[in-house]
C-alpha cells in the first residue's frame, strides 16, 4: 500500500521537503534525523527546489553476501528513503535488485521500511550470481517510460565490484544520455579499487548528449561513513548533469 499517494490539488511547497516533518514524525520517527541530514545536502548543493523520482538498485551478487547480513544494505535503502523524502512526494523508491540478471522492481515505502530489504529479496526469491549492469539499467529504463513522469529520475546504483558487461553498460548509457536519468553509481568499498576503474572511467564514456553518470565509494565499512557525507557524495555531479541536461533539452 502506497501511504503517500500522489494529490496533486495538495503537493507541498516547492520550496521545502517534497513530503513535510509533521508527516515523517508521524509515518516514519525513526527516519527523521535521515530526512533531516539530506536535507542539508540538498541545500548545499542549491537542490533543496528540485523534485526528482529516486529509483535505488541493490547488487546481489556473491560477494554481497555480508553487506546485506550486516545491514549495510538496510541503512542505504533507509538513507535513500530519506532522500526521497525531501525529491519526491509519494514516500516510495522503486527497488531493483541485480547480479547476472535483474529482478523485477519492488516498492520500498516510508512507514514499512524496517526489514523491508530482506522481505523484499524472499518475497522475490532473489539468489546469488555475479555482475552484469544492463539488465538492471533496462529494468530502471522500463520503469521510467513507462511512469509516464515528467520528472527527472536520479537513480542510486549500488555496486561493489566491476561488471561482466561493460559494452552492453556503455551503450545503454548512450542511449540514456538523451532521457532524463541520471545514473549515480555508488561503490561498497574504497574509491580507488580496481574493482570501480570501470565506473571512474564513466565520465569520460564519449558519444553520449550530455555526462549522465557519476561515481562515489563509501570505504570498506558502508555504515561507518557518515550519513551527511554520503548524500555530499551522493548529490556532488546531479547538479552539473541538472544544468547540462536542460541546456541540451534532455529535461526542461
Amino acid at each position: 500500500m502506497n501511504l503517500f499517494k500522489r494529490n496533486t490539488s495538495t503537493l507541498p511547497d516547492p520550496a521545502g521537503a517534497a513530503i513535510d516533518l509533521d508527516t515523517m514524525r508521524h509515518r516514519a520517527p525513526d527516519l527523521v534525523n535521515l530526512y533531516k541530514t539530506a536535507a542539508v545536502s540538498l541545500t548545499k548543493a542549491s537542490l533543496n527546489t528540485q523534485r526528482a523520482a529516486v529509483h535505488l538498485v541493490l547488487d546481489h551478487s556473491g560477494s554481497m553476501s555480508n553487506l546485506y547480513a550486516n545491514g549495510a544494505v538496510q541503512h542505504l535503502t533507509e538513507q535513500t528513503l530519506a532522500l526521497a523524502a525531501n525529491l519526491d512526494d509519494d514516500g516510495t523508491v522503486p527497488v531493483t535488485f541485480f547480479h547476472d540478471r535483474a529482478y523485477e522492481s519492488m516498492d520500498a515505502v516510508i512507514g514499512s521500511h524496517q526489514g523491508v530489504v530482506d522481505r523484499m529479496r524472499r518475497q522475490a526469491g532473489v539468489t546469488w550470481g555475479g555482475t552484469n549492469y544492463a539488465p538492471a539499467m533496462q529494468c530502471v529504463i522500463n520503469e521510467h517510460q513507462q511512469g509516464g513522469t515528467n520528472l527527472p529520475t536520479f537513480v542510486i546504483f549500488q555496486t561493489d565490484g566491476k561488471c561482466n558487461d561493460r559494452p552492453a553498460t556503455e551503450k545503454l548509457l548512450r542511449d540514456t544520455s538523451r532521457l532524463p536519468i541520471f545514473w549515480q553509481f555508488l561503490g561498497f568499498g574504497e574509491h580507488g579499487s580496481n574493482e570501480f576503474q570501470f565506473l571512474r572511467g564513466l565520465d569520460t564514456l564519449s558519444g553520449r548528449t550530455v555526462d549522465n553518470a557519476g561515481f562515489c565509494a563509501t570505504g570498506r565499512n558502508p555504515k561507518s561513513l557518515p550519513d551527511q557525507h554520503l548524500y555530499d557524495l551522493l548529490l556532488n555531479e546531479y547538479p552539473a548533469w541538472l544544468i547540462a541536461a536542460r541546456n541540451a533539452g534532455v529535461i526542461s
